[in-house]
């Protein structure tokens, strides 16, 4: 049967959801999520060591965050896509296979490698084949519900991890961990990709080269780039410390997992609010982020368990003002550079995110998670202070 021309969107766009929920869903289906810390914690890694990690993870996306944007651009977006998962599947393996501290910095290695190849393609992707589609408007609609069939992932293998740990210990979350990886990689391959690759051996430099100019002649995609990082880097480096802030609210480690799924709960519910929020201005996005800045410092610097719930309410502040950072860049850059300069964005965000795990180890070390987590919740009120400026130094910056 032919359809109509008014269903066939409709069919493209479901098509295109279908595929991008489910991956969503299973990239963050990872049953190692809340307890890897304490594994390297009871592997005898000490504070420094665990930060070290998160710093090398960190430092690799650093140096192939924006290469693997512009190769996006060359070549297929949806390759890197099914790639991805499987670099982090054999990153898993190792560290349940032969714990140890290098085994740790490879998988970081890793997956730090996957961070960088997804970052960008996928925004890219999802925005190009919208547009295509006449559906460039619910961009943020439908990342917001990515990013919630993700932290729903997230809040079912946390619920999982309890059960499964107890029944065979870390292989146990470690072997599902690896099978999840490689049904996100599986499910990759069912991505639409309609646009054509940058064509010829000079492809990838040539498309740095573009990305950048974009970047350095065109101030509201600065700015829309500065927004991103300042936005997510900071709670995105928190996240990785979030089961020794609830261990450290005296619960058993086996509650660990069901508290931090208080957590997600609220920075799912961020996700799916994308949509109706899109309609803030900058001021409200500066309400928003002092709002979760002050959240986040009160319920950390309590140290008990209602004070998670606090943590919560600022991780889907912070989950919200993220896509709403990433809806903004994408309005506002080229489509033939749209994953260079997305990784752009990224590449901000992996170098604060160092920045983060660094005073973390420091502060962390002296004073415990609680103040760390609350000195943390500054940087937010600091971001909010420029967007609720005035125009004359936002308008500098590219910040409408």
């Amino acid at each position: 049967m032919t359809l109509s021309p008014a269903r066939v969107p409709t069919t493209g766009v479901r098509r295109l959801t279908a595929t991008l929920y489910g991956y969503a869903f299973l990239d963050d289906f990872v049953l190692l999520y809340p307890v890897y810390a304490l594994l390297f914690s009871d592997t005898g890694l000490s504070v420094w060591q665990i930060s070290t990690l998160f710093a090398l993870w960190s430092i690799t996306g650093v140096l192939l965050e924006v290469p693997s944007g512009a190769w996006a651009d060359a070549v297929s977006r949806r390759l890197l896509l099914w790639l991805g998962p499987l670099l982090t599947a054999v990153g898993f393996a190792l560290w349940i296979l032969v714990p140890s501290y290098w085994a740790f910095a490879l998988g970081f290695v890793l997956w730090g490698a996957r961070g960088a190849l997804g970052s960008g393609a996928l925004e890219a992707l999802v925005y190009d084949e919208l547009d295509r589609l006449g559906a460039a408007g619910r961009y943020a609609r439908i990342m917001g519900r990515a990013r919630a069939a993700g932290l729903v992932a997230v809040m079912a293998a946390t619920g999982l991890a309890g059960p499964v740990f107890a029944w065979g210990g870390y292989p146990a979350v470690g072997a599902a961990s690896v099978l999840a990886c490689v049904l996100a990689a599986a499910t990759a391959t069912a991505f639409p990709e309609h646009r054509t690759p940058t064509a010829g051996s000079d492809g990838w430099a040539s498309t740095l080269r573009a990305g950048l100019a974009d970047a350095r002649g065109d101030r509201s995609v600065r700015g829309a780039l500065l927004l991103v990082p300042a936005v997510a880097a900071v709670w995105g480096a928190l996240d990785e410390y979030t089961p020794l802030l609830v261990r450290g609210t005296g619960v058993a480690d086996e509650t660990v997992p069901y508290l931090l799924l208080v957590i997600w709960v609220g920075a799912t519910a961020g996700s799916l609010l994308a949509g109706p929020a899109e309609r803030l201005g900058t001021a409200g996005l500066a309400g928003l982020l002092t709002v979760a800045a002050l959240a986040l410092a009160t319920g950390a610097a309590a140290g008990s368990v209602p004070g998670i719930a606090l943590v919560a309410v600022a991780f889907g502040g912070f989950q919200l003002a993220e896509v709403l950072a990433d809806a903004r860049l994408q309005q506002r850059i080229d489509t033939t550079g749209r994953a260079t300069l997305t990784s752009v964005a990224g590449l901000g965000t992996e170098l604060a995110t160092v920045l983060v795990y660094t005073g973390y180890a420091a502060i962390g070390t002296t004073t415990g998670h609680g103040t760390a987590f609350a000195v943390f919740a500054v940087p937010y009120l600091l971001t909010a202070l420029l967007l609720a400026a005035g125009r004359p130094l936002r308008s500098r910056w590219g910040i409408p």
